[in-house]
């Protein structure tokens, strides 16, 4: 049986919150596939994964994230 890869949401820097994070479920996410909002950091590798559902996060070629 193989499972398919997880789902990948590219995302700008203007879209990520606070200290270059996303959260998910994101708001694009069917209601009934919800579970506990999480905190995931993209700004510091470029990526990073939910560790519910295994939505890959992925910060978009050419972006950069700002330092306030």
């Amino acid at each position: 049986m193989s499972s398919s890869p997880p789902a990948a949401v590219e995302v700008t820097a203007q879209e990520l919150q606070g200290p270059g994070v996303v959260f998910c479920p994101n708001p694009k996410m069917a209601l009934w596939s919800n579970h506990p909002r999480v905190f995931i950091d993209v700004a510091t590798t470029g990526q990073g994964q939910c560790p519910y559902c295994g939505t890959l996060y992925r910060l978009k070629a050419g972006e950069k994230v700002h330092a306030h």
